[in-house]
């Protein structure tokens, strides 16, 4: 199993805490929106699950509109924690059998971080979409991908993904999908 390459039969798509009172404060904050709803549409044509947290939703909000009505079919879980990797996140993802967890969500350097530090200890593979994730400030950003590199994670962006997915042009689901990114 090679650690650079994704393939659909292995990969998760894990969403961290894009939740409606954090977007207002996030640099970044509608690319990042943006570009989770661009991957949760891959996720969904491609089968691949997709796993949603929110953290302490009575204080940030719900996910916001914009991606919880593209999460159908998706396993959410409420956290207190900063780390994505609660108990329940952690038995959906065993019970897939998938190692290979693309990343979305906020913050970069705090829940994101977390979560892709537990998962790598855990022996994940983990892809960071550098343009699905954002933070408050670009320093805090930066800083989160850097540790998140540093650590082992695959940080990429979210058209990288999608074509390393895809692996061939001229079908329809390449057609399909590529639109989602023009």
């Amino acid at each position: 199993m090679d650690k650079y390459y994704l393939n659909r039969e292995e990969a998760v798509l894990v969403i961290i805490d894009i939740q409606e009172r954090l977007v207002p404060a996030m640099d970044r904050g509608e690319r990042a929106i943006r570009n989770t709803n661009v991957l949760i549409s891959m996720a969904k044509d491609m089968d691949i699950p997709i796993i949603a947290t929110e953290q302490y939703p009575k204080g940030l909000g719900s996910i916001v509109p914009q991606i919880e009505e593209n999460l159908e079919g998706a396993r959410k879980f409420e956290k207190n924690t900063f780390s994505g990797c609660t108990e329940g996140v952690m038995a959906d993802l065993h019970e897939s059998g998938r190692k290979k967890v693309i990343i979305t969500g906020m913050e970069t350097h705090v829940c994101v971080f977390q979560t892709v530090r537990e998962l790598l200890k855990q022996d994940y593979q983990v892809f960071v979409a550098a343009d699905a994730v954002c933070s408050r400030t670009e320093e805090n950003y930066n800083n989160g991908l850097s540790l998140m590199r540093e650590m082992g994670a695959v940080v990429s962006n979210t058209e990288t993904i999608l074509f390393d997915l895809l692996k061939e042009s001229g079908t329809p689901q390449f057609k399909a999908l590529s639109k989602l990114i023009k």
